[in-house]
C-alpha cells in the first residue's frame, strides 16, 4: 500500500515588469521573477487523476499579472503577501500558499551629471529576495534577503590559530584577499494578523533591506576580519539591532579564493608574501560558511 504524504504545485519563473509613472514625469521600474506554490485538498489529482480542485498553474500566472496591475509590487514583501493571501481567500480548499520573489536590479542612469528620468542600468547581479508563506488560520510568515552581492577586499583579512593535525597543509595568514558572494536572509516575527498587519510594516521592509545591505558592506570593508565566521556573526548582530521585528538572520558566505603565483622560475621574479601582486582567481573547490543568529529571547523560548 502507498500513501501520498505531501504535495504542492504551482508556477515557477513568472517574469514580471512594472513601470510606475511619477507625477514629476520621471518613471520607476521593477522587474521580478515570481514562483507560486499551493497546498491543500489536492491529493485526488495525484491518487485518482481527479483535477477538480487543481487551480491550474496558468491561472496562478495570470493571477500574478492581475494582482500586479491592481496593487503595488513594492516592497516585494507586501506584494508576496497580497498574492499569498489572495490564493487563500479565493480558493477555500487551499490551505497553504507559498510565494517566492526575486527582484532584479535596475539602477537609474546618471546622464550629464544628473539622474535620468527613465533610463536604467543593471549594474550587478545582486538580487533582493522574498519568501512568503500564508497558512489558513495562522497568518503570514516572511523571509527577506539578499543574493548575488559580490564583494572583495584586497587586504584586511586574516585566518590563523585554526586546528592543525597531520592532514593540515594550509599555512596561517595575517593578510589575505577576502572575497565572497553574499547570501543573507532575515526572518520576520510571524504576522498572525495576516495581510492587514503586513501593511502596517511596509516602511520597515525597505528600511531593513537598506540597513542589511549597508551593514553587510560596511562591516566587510571596515573590519580586519579574523575569519569569515566572525565577520558574519558581527553582521547578524547589527541587523538584529537595526530591525526590532526580525527574529533571526542567516548568512551563507562562500570563499572566493585568490592564490599567489610563484614566479621565481622566471629569473627569480618575486611574487609571494609581501611581494605578491599577481594572483590566480579560483573557481573551486571553495570554503563555504553558514550561520543563523537568533534574537536571544526567541532562542530561549525555543529551548
Amino acid at each position: 500500500m502507498a500513501a501520498l504524504t505531501h504535495a504542492r504545485y504551482g508556477k515557477d519563473n513568472i517574469r514580471l515588469y512594472k513601470v510606475h509613472r511619477n507625477p514629476d514625469s520621471t518613471q520607476s521600474v521593477t522587474e521580478m521573477t515570481v514562483c507560486t506554490l499551493l497546498e491543500g485538498d489536492i491529493a485526488a489529482s495525484w491518487t485518482a487523476a481527479d483535477n477538480t480542485n487543481i487551480v491550474a498553474t496558468d491561472t496562478q500566472k495570470q493571477t500574478v499579472y492581475v494582482m500586479a496591475k491592481l496593487h503595488p509590487v513594492n516592497p516585494p514583501e507586501l506584494f508576496g503577501s497580497i498574492l499569498a493571501d489572495h490564493f487563500l481567500q479565493q480558493y477555500p480548499h487551499i490551505s497553504v500558499a507559498h510565494v517566492s520573489i526575486v527582484v532584479h536590479r535596475w539602477a537609474r542612469m546618471s546622464v550629464d551629471g544628473a539622474p535620468h528620468p527613465h533610463s536604467f542600468v543593471r549594474d550587478s547581479d545582486e538580487k533582493r529576495v522574498v519568501e512568503v508563506v500564508a497558512r489558513r488560520g495562522q497568518g503570514l510568515s516572511i523571509k527577506s534577503g539578499i543574493k548575488g552581492l559580490l564583494v572583495l577586499k584586497s587586504t584586511g583579512s586574516q585566518f590563523w590559530g585554526f586546528h592543525r593535525d597531520e592532514y593540515t597543509r594550509l599555512p596561517e595568514t595575517w593578510d589575505r584577499i577576502l572575497s565572497t558572494e553574499v547570501e543573507a536572509g532575515w526572518n520576520w516575527r510571524a504576522f498572525s494578523g495576516g495581510l492587514e498587519e503586513v501593511k502596517k510594516e511596509v516602511e520597515g521592509f525597505d528600511k531593513a533591506w537598506e540597513d542589511a545591505r549597508k551593514i553587510t558592506m560596511e562591516t566587510f570593508a571596515k573590519e580586519n576580519s579574523p575569519s569569515v565566521q566572525n565577520t558574519m556573526y558581527l553582521m547578524s548582530e547589527q541587523i538584529l539591532a537595526a530591525a526590532p521585528r526580525v527574529e533571526s538572520v542567516e548568512y551563507t558566505l562562500p570563499n572566493k579564493h585568490y592564490f599567489e603565483i610563484d614566479l621565481s622560475w622566471f629569473k627569480g621574479l618575486k611574487n609571494t608574501g609581501e611581494d605578491a601582486e599577481v594572483y590566480a582567481p579560483q573557481s573551486d573547490p571553495n570554503g563555504l560558511i553558514h550561520a543563523t543568529v537568533t534574537r536571544q529571547d526567541v532562542a530561549s523560548s525555543k529551548l
